[in-house]
């Protein structure tokens, strides 16, 4: 049976407090998808769209960037984002950073708007869920590149919620979207999964549905055995069509070998299980319980689809932090349905408010007004100096850029072999753009005969014994290291080694001789 629209009052007879309102929401929204430009593989995607762009949107075929793996035949899965966002930073020089912040920005808002829009309820629920699934999503947020596959997913499932709703054509925008994906962001592969788990359920609720009992029981769309096909013949074209890309099938070959890369996912964070401790775990942890909540109290639906759909994303987000924003964005529309049925269900059992829903929406939009107050525009004039002045922010962050600084002064007293810790590999390839540097966090799956750089690294930055063969073995004669940690105490303490620049934040160190 088609799935009924969630009915509800209208928030409130005074149209300018409900506009009201959604602009102090819209306010909340951008606090939360403005992110200064601190992630640390920015650097990176911005110098390889950067030398994209000037050798005439030609590819290289081995690594540019490090001496560590110069050999290693780089496949850049996200090369046309890469190329969009040099664009972008070249056209709004010297406000470039402003630029790149605006399309990180907007890509984000973009996907939750896209994902919200799936629910048929009032705009202001909508724009009340973005705010509580962005903040859930906050430690994710900013300059990832990451959010393009997520915008990619939410009109996945913006145009799957068209087809259940009878508009077929939908089925055939698959391949033009899967063709563009493709080469924007190697995550094209989580919108082909999710196709195939959503083709597979409608296949077996179509079974189920064979049944009147269960037709009649359910309360979401049961695709036909046309439209199954119509929808496996797209997918199929969609699946055809992403191998249109510069590397043709060796794209899915780099990706298959870093998700299988067993190394690499035991030691990053982001493919670490979900822990509830921290901001991240209990902000996550808040959503989750609130979700049950308004599920407990008011979801009734029968819809085995999107039961399983969001019971798989949920176990997945569990298994990986990096999945977490998938189910956010899954999960989206309905919590904006749910919070459309509680009001309504408070508005009816509770006289007060029946009987005075002016008053109620403003002094709800009083607060509202007051807790965006609170948050002040130290956040906003945070992000602004990260765009407009990127080296000045950068003082205030962990990044080293005064000792950036000293190297572009006094490059002839290091050396020529770096070694940097991974959190500075992008840093380093945007504002030292003329150093190969060590390990950046491309490289974590990169793996040639018993060359293995991401592990060699973690070797030598073991915690009770640096090994700093390691150093040996790549030939380095400088480095620019965290101060404090373990391997900058070790070349410290090494005679072999002599450090010639130091602040609160890094040492540089150089080999003698």
């Amino acid at each position: 049976m088609p799935a009924e629209p969630v009915r509800c009052s209208d928030p409130s007879p005074h149209r300018l407090i409900v506009l009201l309102l959604d602009c102090l929401l819209v306010g909340f929204i951008l606090n939360l998808t403005l992110q200064p430009l601190v992630e640390p593989d920015l650097g990176w995607h911005l110098r390889a769209g950067l030398d994209l762009v000037a050798q005439g949107w030609r590819l290289p075929e081995t690594d540019p960037y490090s001496h560590t793996m110069p050999d290693w035949h780089w496949i850049e899965h996200a090369w046309l984002t890469d190329g969009l966002l040099a664009v972008i930073y070249r056209v709004m020089d010297p406000s470039g950073g402003l630029g790149l912040i605006l399309f990180f920005g907007g890509v984000t808002a973009l996907a939750w708007w896209v994902a919200a829009s799936q629910a048929r309820v009032h705009r202001t629920y909508r724009l009340a869920a973005m705010v509580a699934s962005l903040w859930g999503a906050l430690p994710f947020l900013g300059a990832r590149t990451q959010l393009v596959s997520l915008l990619g997913v939410a009109i996945l499932l913006w145009g799957w919620r068209r087809v259940q709703a009878g508009q077929r054509t939908w089925v055939w925008g698959l391949p033009p979207l899967f063709l563009l994906w493709a080469n924007l962001h190697g995550g094209f592969t989580a919108g082909l999964f999710l196709s195939g788990v959503l083709l597979g359920l409608s296949f077996m609720m179509t079974i189920c549905a064979g049944r009147p009992a269960v037709a009649a029981s359910l309360d979401e769309p049961v695709l036909s055995w046309d439209d199954l096909r119509r929808c496996a013949l797209a997918l199929g074209i969609a699946v055809a069509v992403t191998f249109l890309n510069p590397y043709g099938w060796r794209l899915y070959q780099e990706i298959y070998e870093s998700l299988t890369d067993r190394f690499m996912i035991e030691t990053l964070r982001e493919w670490q299980p979900v822990s509830f401790q921290g901001w991240a775990g209990k902000a996550y942890g808040m959503y989750l319980a609130g979700l049950a909540c308004l599920m407990a109290g008011w979801y009734r639906r029968v819809e085995p689809v999107r039961w399983a759909l969001l019971l798989l994303m949920l176990g997945l987000s569990l298994r990986h932090w990096r999945n977490v924003t998938l189910f956010l964005i899954v999960s989206l529309p309905l919590v904006a349905e749910l919070l459309a049925l509680a009001v309504a269900s408070c508005v009816r059992w509770v006289p007060i408010l029946r009987t005075h829903a002016a008053t109620a929406l403003l002094l709800l939009t009083i607060g509202t007004a007051g807790a965006l107050s609170a948050l002040g525009s130290e956040h906003l004039e945070h992000v602004w100096l990260s765009g407009k002045s990127p080296d000045v922010y950068l003082e205030q962050t962990e990044y080293p850029i005064e000792a950036a600084r000293w190297i572009r002064s006094h490059r002839q007293d290091v050396g020529t072999r770096l070694y940097n810790d991974y959190g500075y590999g992008g840093f380093l390839l945007w504002h030292l753009p003329s150093e190969k540097i060590f390990i950046d966090g491309r490289m974590p799956a990169w793996r040639i005969g018993d060359r293995r750089i991401f592990q060699d690294y973690a070797d030598l930055n073991r915690e009770d014994a640096p090994g700093l063969a390691v150093l040996d073995r790549y030939a380095v004669d400088w480095g620019l290291i965290q101060r404090g940690s373990a391997l900058a105490l070790a070349l410290e303490a090494d005679h072999a080694w002599r450090t010639i620049y130091a602040d609160a934040k890094v040492v540089i160190v150089r080999r003698k001789g």
